[in-house]
């Protein structure tokens, strides 16, 4: 078996090969772990339920909050069940209704991104796929609750955003996060999707990368090999992350949160022109 480069050695590369892991722990891993309680919330009300994506109350340490994750699946079946973790309209429209529902109760919000994207299928765009991402954001944008996103696999393009707009952004260290996979980035720049490792450099897709970037907040420790070599250690790694910071959202009242929030969004993507 070829051995897993230490942290500070793995190229981007193979930053996307562990976040893609067969082992490496999903949603409902960490759910069972990081919880004292689970229950789930099913269904948008308007046209059926996404298993892609599981939410619903939880009780994490003491304290109730909402949880939100991209569920792919663990075996086939699985994948098959969660469309390969890929949400459709009624799976965002799901998670904001639980977002809504902790606005209502004054509960923090917990989002675990771990997709290739939203569904691209001709049923998923006639039932509104764009509309129910723009709306997630606009909502998101909006809530007065703490709000903390953590990147725990693959953060895919707009599907994994939809569910991004957070006071704080957290990535696994061996997650990445970007606007569109190393294959098809490849594949269009260079008409060669075998260039994907390349891409992967080009695309700065990395924790590193993005903290750097300022598009995140933290990087999160993994067990030395990575999360997909021990479970328990990884979910408690995050769950003392997740701590940490609504220790310190908690300090801010509902109209901080918003304008906070807003304000790091804005601050995104700036530039600067010489002539």
């Amino acid at each position: 078996m070829t051995p897993v480069p230490q942290s500070g050695e793995r190229s981007a590369w193979e930053r996307v090969q562990l976040a893609r892991h067969a082992e490496r722990p999903h949603v409902v891993e960490y759910v069972e772990r990081m919880f004292d309680s689970f229950d789930p919330v099913h269904g948008d009300r308007s046209f059926g339920d996404d298993p892609a994506i599981l939410a619903g109350f939880a009780q994490f340490r003491g304290r109730p909050l909402m949880v939100i994750g991209q569920e792919k699946g663990r075996d086939t079946k699985g994948r098959m069940e969660r469309n390969f973790g890929m949400p459709k309209p009624e799976g965002y429209r799901k998670a904001l209704r639980v977002m809504q529902l902790a606005a209502k109760f004054g509960r923090p919000i917990l989002t675990l991104l771990d997709t290739p994207g939203a569904y691209p299928g001709i049923d998923a765009e006639e039932r509104g796929q764009a509309e129910a991402i723009a709306r997630s954001l606009y909502e998101m944008a909006r809530l007065d609750v703490p709000i903390i996103v953590v990147c725990i696999g693959e953060g895919g393009s707009g599907g994994a955003l939809a569910m991004g707009v957070g006071n704080r952004i957290l990535m696994l260290e061996n997650a990445v996060y970007s606007v569109i996979s190393p294959e098809s980035c490849a594949a269009i720049v260079w008409r060669d999707a075998t260039r994907a490792e390349e891409a992967a450099e080009a695309l700065k897709l990395t924790a590193e990368n993005l903290l750097g970037l300022g598009m995140i907040d933290a990087i999160v420790d993994e067990p030395a090999d990575g999360a997909q070599c021990d479970w328990d250690e990884a979910a408690k790694l995050l769950g003392d992350a997740v701590e940490r910071n609504l220790a310190e959202l908690d300090k801010l009242t509902p109209a901080q949160l918003v304008a906070e929030r807003y304000e790091k969004f804005r601050r995104m993507g700036g530039f600067f022109e010489e002539a």
